[in-house]
């Protein structure tokens, strides 16, 4: 198995503030990961030390080298798309491409404007007169045109219409995602994502909650909407949380009977954005929404 990301009791501490508190992770290529977490989590720390953008302690290495020490090599084969596309607003497109050809050996100017094809985006526009949506466009564009073999995406749809995101995420599948290939993501809109990952990690305080392919989460996490008459009896077979929706008792359980469960309510499988608040404990389910702690 080749692993694209492999870590041991990864740390990053600033002071007494553990950022990255002990991780251990192993993801294969071909995946589609999701890096969930709250503000402050340790998110954007783990990523900063997969780039290579900030030093660390224990094991870490990112397609077989260390970001630390060979990040020159590595980001060779490592694109990323942060929250806000850093592209030169003063640059018309057409130098933008120019630019990236002359800085990558693996682009392919052929390949950019191909998926340029099918947007508003010309190529004698300035990247300051392109709403953002374009600019993502154009920079999503410029990254699929390169062969890599690791994205890393973070909130690369924030503050983009439905439309745009929906786009987003389907020319990533159709147009570049294969089993060479490793994509990690974060996100707020967890909800739009969720069916198209492989993998979700969720993590607080800097230590994974939750690290498991999809398949396993839908496995192992059962989410039943109980009879009123059945309250009691599901709440004596200790589910991991309850939430009440228009006068139902809704229960997510960590394993349990299957029949036992059906006979009490209607199965159901938890959405990721329920199995975060769940697993994040009350903090997250007062007054802060899902989006806001993703």
């Amino acid at each position: 198995m080749s692993l694209t990301i492999h870590a041991r009791d990864l740390k990053r501490y600033y002071g007494s503030n553990r950022a990255v508190d002990g991780i251990d992770l192993e993801i294969p290529s071909g995946r589609i990961v999701g890096l969930i977490g709250p503000n402050g989590a340790g998110k954007t720390t783990a990523l900063k030390a997969i780039l290579g953008l900030t030093g660390f302690d224990g094991q870490l290495e990112v397609l077989g080298r260390k970001p630390d020490k060979d990040r020159d090599e590595l980001m060779e084969d490592v694109c990323f798309i942060a929250d806000v596309a850093v592209l030169p607003r003063w640059a018309r497109v057409w130098q933008v491409i120019e630019m990236t050809e002359r800085l990558h050996p693996r682009f392919s100017r052929e390949r950019c404007m191909h998926y340029l094809k099918n947007t508003k985006v010309k190529q004698n526009t300035k990247v300051k007169a392109l709403s953002k949506g374009m600019v993502v466009q154009l920079h999503l564009a410029l990254v699929m045109a390169i062969d890599a073999k690791l994205l890393v995406l973070d909130e690369p749809t924030l503050g983009l219409d439905i439309l745009f995101r929906k786009r987003f995420y389907s020319n990533l599948l159709n147009e570049y995602f294969d089993e060479e290939r490793t994509i990690l993501i974060t996100t707020h809109q967890v909800e739009e994502v969720e069916h198209i990952l492989t993998d979700l990690l969720f993590i607080k305080d800097g230590k994974l909650v939750l690290n498991a392919t999809m398949d396993a989460v839908h496995e192992r996490y059962r989410e039943v909407m109980v009879k009123p008459d059945h309250v009691e009896e599901a709440r004596a077979m200790n589910p991991i949380h309850e939430r009440v929706l228009f006068g139902r008792h809704i229960f997510l359980f960590d394993g349990g009977d299957i029949a036992r469960l059906k006979e009490i309510g209607e199965l159901h499988r938890p959405s990721v954005a329920d199995l975060f608040v769940a697993l994040m404990g009350e903090e997250y389910e007062n007054g802060e929404s899902t989006e806001e702690a993703a």
